[in-house]
């Protein structure tokens, strides 16, 4: 595609997706259907822009001011991820003169704001709980995440997944943290992998990981992912389960669930029961009640863990959402609890790094609940994960949670708590 369509296409995006009126990748993926003549490197040319726009956006509009033109076409061409000449082969001279005195502003003439480009309450938030540590998390958080894999315990070994990936001519790397998880180097392809096809390997977030993990189910146990999605962890759980017993993969979004379908098949799982539920207290939910051994709620959420990934969510979230929220999750979570036999366990989880969402709906399920006992993480995670990996829990807590930060971690951001039903 010549320089200035493709800047035009470029600036179309940003601005459709500026709009904010549904998730960034919902908006590229449907640009992409609409337009089916964009070649792989065109497409990834206009991902790599919106999202760079996303994660720099008080940044980018700070340089835009002093720029002409249309306030989207400047901010894609701040955030152009092509090579720079194709660049500037697209420029007006103006242009091109702005484009050169911006890339000559000192990192000590930023303001705070541009540096961490967080909304400000955000920002204000994750800095009462990181204190010192704010500026590293921030930077963090606006680097594209890696793509970490899963290996399927009911097919492969970590050890002959990353010999096959490597002679595949891909750089992968064992993740720290989770026994079964795989780091790759890049953006590679894997639809057509023959480990990806034959469902060796699942693309899953280390720390996504690690929450199959700490749920622990056993061979033939009654378990429930209570909200299960498209379906990542119910995949990891059901392979600890070694495909026996019975495992629920409960959500009020059947579309969500038929996402599930191509990767059970894949999989090989089949212990896995996929079931649509209206709310969390729907009637399949209550004859459940008291017979299940372990149940995951990995509740929705403000998503604020996965901003190296959905960068938009950072402009599309409120105090206001993230309220709602946890009202939610309170709600699931007193219906799951419902679900357990005594001396089951109950894992709640969220994607999120605000307390509100975490430790605060935790502490309110405890008080309110005293048939639960609280399992600090610490000594379930040391027992059950990699030896000798680094701690996964701050001493602030004193190991009763788990706390994923991008930053220290090198994961999505993620939290989890932990209870066994008293008998």
């Amino acid at each position: 595609m010549h320089p200035k369509a493709l800047l035009d296409e470029c600036t179309a995006l940003v601005e459709a997706v500026f709009r904010f009126d549904h998730p960034a990748d919902a908006v590229v993926a449907r640009h992409f259907r609409e337009n089916k003549s964009l070649g792989p490197r065109e497409r990834a040319t206009l991902s790599d822009t919106v999202y760079a726009a996303l994660r720099e956006r008080l940044k980018f509009e700070w340089l835009a001011r002093s720029g002409s033109g249309s306030k989207w076409r400047r901010l894609a061409i701040l955030g152009f991820s092509g090579d720079r000449d194709f660049l500037k082969s697209a420029l007006s001279e103006p242009e091109k003169v702005w484009l050169d005195a911006c890339a000559q502003v000192r990192e000590d003439e930023w303001l705070a704001p541009h540096r961490h480009n967080l909304p400000q309450w955000l920002a204000d938030a994750l800095r009462a709980q990181v204190g010192e540590g704010f500026d590293e998390l921030a930077s963090s958080l606006l680097q594209p995440a890696p793509l970490d894999l899963r290996v399927n315990a009911l097919k492969a070994k970590r050890e002959a997944a990353l010999a096959a990936l490597r002679a595949a001519g891909l750089k992968a790397e064992p993740t720290v943290h989770s026994p079964w998880g795989i780091r790759l180097q890049g953006k590679p392809s894997l639809a057509r992998l023959p480990a990806f096809v034959n469902g060796e390997l699942e693309v899953q977030d280390e720390g996504s990981q690690l929450l199959a993990l700490l749920l622990d189910a056993r061979r033939g146990e009654m378990v429930v992912d209570f909200c299960a999605g498209a379906g990542g962890k119910t995949l990891a759980i059901g392979a600890t389960m070694r495909n026996t017993g019975r495992l629920y993969a409960f959500d009020t979004s059947a579309h969500r669930l038929d996402a599930l379908k191509p990767r059970l098949a894949r999989s090989g799982l089949s212990n896995v029961h996929p079931v649509a539920i209206a709310h969390e207290r729907d009637e399949r939910i209550k004859r459940l009640a008291g017979k299940i051994d372990r149940v995951l709620v990995d509740a929705p959420c403000s998503g604020l863990g996965t901003l190296r990934r959905s960068p938009d969510l950072k402009w599309r979230q409120t105090p206001e959402t993230v309220a709602a929220q946890a009202a939610t999750q309170r709600a699931i979570l007193d219906s799951a609890a419902r679900l357990l036999k005594p001396g089951g366990r109950l894992v709640y989880a969220t994607c999120s790094l605000l307390r509100d969402e975490n430790e605060a709906v935790a502490e309110a399920f405890s008080a309110a609940h005293p048939g639960f006992e609280v399992e600090p993480v610490a000594p379930l995670l040391d027992a059950l994960r990699v030896p000798d990996a680094p701690s996964l829990c701050g001493p602030a807590d004193e190991g009763r949670f788990l706390r994923l930060w991008p930053h220290r971690h090198g994961t999505d951001g993620f939290f989890a708590a932990v209870w066994r039903k008293k008998a």
